[in-house]
This record gives structure tokens, sequence and C-alpha cells, in this order.
């Protein structure tokens, strides 16, 4: 019987990947490209093992895979056959417009506008407001989470479980947010994240649909931007002050559409810094009862506070039809260890349960329970104490430092919490990428923080990530990178 054969098979013999599996990959690709139809008869073992250079045994390994998976069929005493049952493929055409792209194949969404480039080595950054992850309590939460990992596969408790986390460590939450915030909630009303950004994400999906209009401030945190435009709302950008966000725009917002939800960061709104008032916050509240929209209180550095005792968050009104909060342990701890949690009405929080079960199912019950364990025997709160004095020594340290180099080319006021302050460049200065490359600093432009157009010649500062001599040597940096020429 005439076999035709032309199809070239060329082994990587360095490869990791066993011959015999090259050999079967390439007969699938063959047969998925037209170029072995269906019902075709394959060359005997032998011959092709002396066309490729292998031993016939191996042509039979791959031979019977490829029976196994129903692309060949063998038949005895006739030979190996491509399956009749596999569909006709057209012969793609030669050249190259052949060769397989991603044109066939493009999200149906455009890409969030979230550009991340790892710093070169040697670079000081200026993040927007991320610990040092050198002063986490490592011996004491390695313990924690020694412990619990033995008596979790002790109990069999490795396996699924509540996707709104364990039940420890929402009652440690609870109890945090009812002691320190003046809130009062149960586990219940809790669901254990993988850091902020995933309950924003999680307020986005369960707040916004297609057309929804969703207002922030015109400078605000972009991953929650564009959690909400991804959920199909369109973004309504609100004026802010020294004050926050401006409550008379907001109401002009909602009138001229009716806003389902506000994205807001009182404490110290991101990334400016500043604390909304008390008078500000019960018109916000006011708003949201009377335009009937939900306030997403974003609350990710409430522990971080230096003049004076952190100001009760919004959500301590309780009115949970139309609020949602959000905080995190991340900032505390270590960004890595991706502990957050969103809080709201019962019905909300197992709604949300049932959304993180399409996304990542459930976090990591020994980590949770490791956290629970250094919240509940104070670790946690001494931690606190520690790292609150040298983020101030820190803000204290960048604010003289800028003062020394830069006080004719910016202005800023000294932030009363957070691990960030926020610069206005004078007119006529501009961070020039190439400039910051050749000096080894990083710093996000405040543009990066703007919506639908808004204009900002500004910056956000991180000082908590850097130690002391670090942040000298930063400003040191960023002020040779803005020296013209």
């Amino acid at each position: 019987m005439l076999r035709p054969w032309d199809l070239q098979i060329i082994l990587d013999r360095e490869a990791a990947q066993p011959a015999y599996l090259q050999i079967a990959h390439a007969l699938m690709e063959g047969i998925k490209r037209g170029r072995l139809a269906p019902g075709s008869a394959l060359p005997g073992t032998r011959e092709l093992a002396e066309r490729v250079g292998v031993n016939r045994k191996t042509i039979q390994q791959a031979y019977e895979e490829l029976v196994a998976q129903g692309w060949l069929t063998a038949e005895e005493k006739r030979g190996t056959f491509v399956s009749a049952a596999l569909p006709v493929v057209e012969t793609a055409p030669a050249g190259p417009e052949a060769a397989p792209g991603l044109a066939a194949f493009a999200p149906h969404r455009r890409a969030p506008n979230l550009p991340y480039t790892a710093p070169p080595a040697g670079t000081l950054v200026f993040d927007d407001g991320a610990p040092d992850t050198r002063l986490l309590p490592a011996p004491q939460l390695a313990r924690a989470y020694r412990r619990a990992l033995l008596e979790a596969a002790h109990r069999n408790r490795l396996g699924y479980g509540d996707p709104r986390g364990i039940l420890q460590l929402r009652q440690a939450v609870a109890d945090m947010l009812n002691t320190d915030r003046g809130l009062a909630v149960s586990a219940e009303n809790i669901c254990i994240t993988r850091g902020s950004q995933m309950a924003i994400y999680l307020a986005s999906r369960l707040l916004a649909r297609q057309g929804d209009h969703v207002a922030i401030e015109q400078l605000s945190y972009p991953p929650a931007r564009e959690a909400f435009v991804a959920a199909g709302a369109a973004i309504a950008a609100i004026g802010l002050d020294e004050q926050g966000m401006l409550l008379d725009e907001l109401e002009d917002a909602c009138k001229l559409h009716p806003i389902r939800a506000v994205y807001v960061t009182p404490h110290h709104q991101f990334p400016t810094t500043v604390t909304m008032p008390p008078e500000r916050r019960i018109r916000l509240l006011a708003l949201a009862e009377e335009h009937k929209f939900v306030i997403v209180e974003d609350d990710y550095d409430h522990e971080f506070h230096f003049s004076h005792r952190p100001v009760l968050p919004l959500a301590s009104a309780q009115n949970w039809q139309r609020l949602l909060y959000i905080g995190s342990l991340s900032k505390l701890l270590a960004p890595s260890l991706r502990i957050g949690y969103l809080v709201g009405a019962e019905d909300i929080i197992a709604r949300a349960g049932t959304e993180i079960m399409m996304i990542d199912r459930q976090g990591d019950p020994a980590a949770e329970a490791a956290v629970a364990e250094i919240m509940r025997e104070g670790t946690l709160k001494s931690h606190t104490r520690k790292v609150l004095r040298l983020y101030e020594a820190r803000r204290q340290c960048l604010a003289e430092a800028l003062q020394a180099n830069l006080s004719a080319q910016m202005e800023f006021t000294t932030p009363q919490g957070g691990l960030a302050l926020w610069l206005n460049f004078a007119p006529g200065i501009a961070l020039s990428a190439s400039n910051l490359a050749a000096q080894k600093i990083g710093v996000t432009p405040g543009q990066a923080f703007a919506s639908n157009g808004h204009h900002t010649n500004g910056a956000r500062l991180g000082f908590g990530s850097m130690n002391e001599p670090e942040l000298r040597d930063a400003v040191t940096r960023l002020t040779r990178a803005l020296q013209p020429g």
C-alpha cells in the first residue's frame, strides 16, 4: 500500500521532553494543520524510526500514545492510520501568513491600564506607600504558621473550606474592627481576601453592571478605577481639595446620572493623603441615602496615623445597606502575605464568597490561622506600635530631606498619617523618565493617578519601605534627576 509521507520530524536531543512525546506532538501538529488527513496511513514503525533516527520502540510508544488519545487507530495486519473520526482540516497556505498568531484570539475587553516594569538592580523606588518587609515579625509569624500547618494537617483541615476565610481569622478581624474602629460586626460580616485589591475587585463585581456610573476622585487609586471599568462602569471623576472629595460636584453628578457607587479613601485620600473632616463625612453619608448609592470605603492604611488617634471610618455609621468597607493587613505585615478583607451586610458577604469560588476558591487556611493567632495573642498590636514609631521618623526624615534639597522646586504638606506624602512640583518642573533611570531612582508621576483627562504635576512618594539612609540617598538622586540638561 502506498503511504505518502512528507512530514519532517526533527528532535531536540537536549530537550527534557522524551523523544516519543516530541514525535507524538509533531504528528498531532501535522493532523491539526491538515497535512495528515483523516484515514490516511502512517509509515511503519521501522520505516519512521529510520527516518527520524531513533529506536523502533520509540516510534511504537509515540503511536500508542496517539492511539490512546484518539488521534490514531491501529488495525491489525494493516497498519496505523489517522483516525477517520477526526474532522477534515483545510491545509494552511505556505508562507509567513500560515504561522500561528494572535489574530484569531484577542481578549474582548481592553487591557487594564496598570503597567508594571521591574526596576533595574540598584534602583531606589519611591513606591506608593508600601511597608518595609524587613520589619516583619518573621520569627513569631513563622512559629504561628508552623503550628497552624501541623494542626490543620492533623485535623484534615487543608482541604476546601469556607471561601470567605477561616472562622478564626474572620472573628479576629471582627474583634479588631469593633475594638479599634467603632464598628459592630461579627464574623458573618467579614470576607477575607487576597489583599485589598481583591476586595475592591469583588466590590466592583457586586455593584457595577454595564452602563452604571461610579464616582471616584479625579486623583484616585488606579487599580480601583480599572476594576470598576472592567465591570462595565462609566467613571465620573469628582474634584477634590485639601479636605477630600468635593461633595457639591458629587451631588451635581448624581443629578446628571444615577450614581451606583462612590469609591473613596477618606482616612488618607489616595494619593494626596488628606483626611476628610467629620462634616464632609456626615454629608457624604446623607448623599448616599438621598441618591441611593453605595459608598465603597477603602481604609487601606488605617493604623498609620501620627498626630492623633485614627479617625473612625465611615463604616462606623453601621448603615450596611449603603456601605462596603475594605481594609488590609498587608501594610502591617508584608504585601506578599495577601491578607485583606471586605466588610458588609451578611447577604452581600455571602455573595462575595460565591464570587471568590469563581476566582481562586479560597486562601491559605494555615496562613490565615497563623495571622489569627498573632492577632489574638497581641503580637500584631505590639508590632503596630513598634513600626508606627519607625514610620513616623521616616516621614520626618523624608520631609526634612525634601525641604533641604528641593524646596524651590516643589511644595508639600507633611501628612498626618499613612506611608507616603504628596508633593506638587513648581511650574516648569517635570519628571524625566530618562533622568530618573540615569540616577537609578523610581518615582510614579502624579498623572498616573488621574482620571478622565485631569492634569496634575505632582508625585506620591512612599517613605515606609526605605530606611533613613536610603531615604536621604533617594532624595539626593531625585534632586540630580530634576536638574536641567
